[in-house]
């Protein structure tokens, strides 16, 4: 596996064809997940194979996003399995890839832990300090794509998000759990008062 290769191909990819309206879905945040995945990797003692494989599902989880916005992660393994083999990925490594990018589907659905890892590498953020400036380009894209219509609305959901939202890692759950838990109670606070801010 050439793993090298296959990152150069990725964001080759996603700094040619990413929209600039994609304005949290960008290559910086493939670039966090795949931060958070190195950290999740080491931390769960995963092996090197392992961990080589969830670094690629990291690179390609939003790579659907060239292609689509609605259902991103289908056109995103759709990818994986056209480009992988030429990066000495053999079939069954590639799927294992694809489980990865379909269990962050939302509602997440992971089955191993190597999927559970890419879970929680990719809603790493709602756990960190630097949550409120990265759910701010998340707001600015959903505003975009007309998924919500104001502030309010975007905490209301955020609120209804976050009570749904479950870490899967022993790590994250230590790690992000006790902050995402105050940002809840903060969320919750703005939207009782029906804040705009």
């Amino acid at each position: 596996m050439d793993y090298e290769k296959a990152k150069t191909f990725v964001f080759a990819k996603l700094t040619a064809d990413l929209l600039p309206d994609l304005t949290y879905h960008g290559i910086h945040h493939t670039r966090d997940v795949l931060s958070a995945v190195m950290m999740l990797a080491k931390a769960e003692q995963l092996s090197a194979a392992e961990t080589l494989l969830i670094k690629t599902a990291a690179l390609y989880h939003d790579i659907g996003f060239t292609e689509k916005y609605k259902d991103h992660e289908e056109a995103g393994c759709e990818i994986a399995r056209k480009s992988l083999p030429m990066f000495g990925y053999n079939p069954v490594q590639t799927e294992e890839i694809c489980g990865m990018i379909m269990a962050t589907k939302i509602p997440q659905s992971p089955h191993n832990i190597s999927e559970q890892i890419l879970c929680d590498a990719d809603l790493d953020y709602l756990g960190r300090k630097d949550f409120y400036p990265i759910s701010n380009t998340l707001y600015q894209e959903f505003l975009h794509y007309g998924t919500v219509k104001n502030k309010l609305e975007w905490d209301t959901l955020q609120v209804k998000f976050f009570e749904s939202h479950h870490y899967f890692t022993n790590t994250a759950n230590s790690l992000r759990l006790p902050e995402k838990n105050a940002r809840l109670q903060e969320l919750k606070e703005i939207v009782a008062r029906g804040e705009e801010v």
